[in-house]
């Protein structure tokens, strides 16, 4: 029976196909520090959570338009 704390660790190709992203960029993140991992027995696990907020953590949130900005000169 697999426990939930194994539900919640993704290998690299369930971590590319949740992100929706090709594998060998999650090793391109992995080797820039972009994104953590954990290496066990030689194959990277990622945990579900840790990744959920590190998404999170990159949100970008709406702009606002040019002409309600401060820096905004008119000519």
């Amino acid at each position: 029976m697999i426990s939930s704390h194994q539900k919640r660790l993704m290998d690299i190709i369930e971590l590319a196909s949740y992100l929706r992203l090709n594998k060998q960029t999650i090793y391109n993140w992995l080797h820039q520090g972009k994104i953590s991992g954990i290496k066990m027995g030689g194959v990277w696990r990622f945990d579900r959570d840790a990744v959920d907020l590190w998404l999170r953590e990159r949100v970008v949130q709406k702009r606002k338009p040019l002409e309600d900005r401060k820096e905004f000169i008119r000519r």
